[in-house]
């Protein structure tokens, strides 16, 4: 829903229907599951060195890369793949907030 939502708050990413949306999200779930901690690895330094900033540029990079695997999704650029990635990151943050689950009460006292 959040992929959805930010791709038509954007000019320069556009997503064709709900299903492209949550392959999206799927693409992307998977890449930040293994190809952002790799990329992370790979130039810890110059993260180190630009305090943590370059972490959005690899964001961008893995959006861009979604929309070359997604077809129906269509990002125009890095400026609009990086917007997208601060959004995008709002977006579920209040959706989860919202709907997410309560860790307290998940955890079972004994």
């Amino acid at each position: 829903m959040a992929v959805f939502i930010v791709a038509h708050l954007l000019p320069g990413v556009r997503i064709d229907n709900y299903l492209t949306a949550l392959l999206v999200a799927v693409v992307l779930a998977f890449l930040n599951t293994i190809v952002k901690p790799i990329l992370t690895i790979l130039t810890i330094p110059i993260t180190v060195v630009t305090l943590g900033l370059f972490l959005l540029v690899i964001n961008a990079l893995i959006i861009i890369f979604a929309g070359k695997l997604v077809d129906g999704f269509y990002v125009n650029g890095f400026w609009s793949a990086l917007f997208f990635s601060l959004i995008l990151s709002v977006c579920t943050g209040i959706l989860n907030m919202l709907f997410g689950v309560n860790d307290k009460s998940s955890k079972r006292e004994d």
